[in-house]
């Protein structure tokens, strides 16, 4: 297993790590597998999705505070029980496919460390099998 650290800027932002996947599934010399990609923080999520236009991340965030509101009373008294729901909607695990080495991934797809309780320093595990 190797770990990414990430320091994240903002409250809520979608850094993209597909570079930092990428090497790591390259470095590990696996011609076919899964690469597992987690992340053990609560009010952080992954995801796959386009990353050809960058206006598809603000859509993302933009509706996703929509549907969960970060000024919303709830019962958790951090102030973050947004970034829980977030987080929870999304997801904290990927699988991707390797072969030849390399992630299969689509033309337009990257893959996203999603931060809903910002800024921080954060740590994402991949391994490959």
């Amino acid at each position: 297993m190797q770990t990414i650290n990430i320091n994240t800027t903002k409250r809520c932002e979608f850094i993209d790590i597909t570079s930092k996947v990428e090497k790591i599934v390259a470095g590990e010399n696996i011609k076919e597998g899964i690469c597992f990609v987690f992340c053990p923080h609560t009010t952080t999520a992954l995801t796959i999705n386009e990353n050809a236009d960058p206006s598809v991340r603000e859509d993302i965030l933009s509706h996703l505070e929509e549907m969960v509101p970060g000024n919303k009373r709830y019962l958790h008294g951090e102030g973050n029980s947004d970034g829980h729901i977030k987080s929870s909607m999304l997801g904290c695990s990927l699988n991707i496919i390797v072969e030849g080495a390399s992630l299969v991934l689509g033309t337009w797809q990257g893959i996203y460390f999603c931060e809903f309780d910002g800024p921080r320093n954060r740590k994402i595990h991949i391994q490959v099998k």
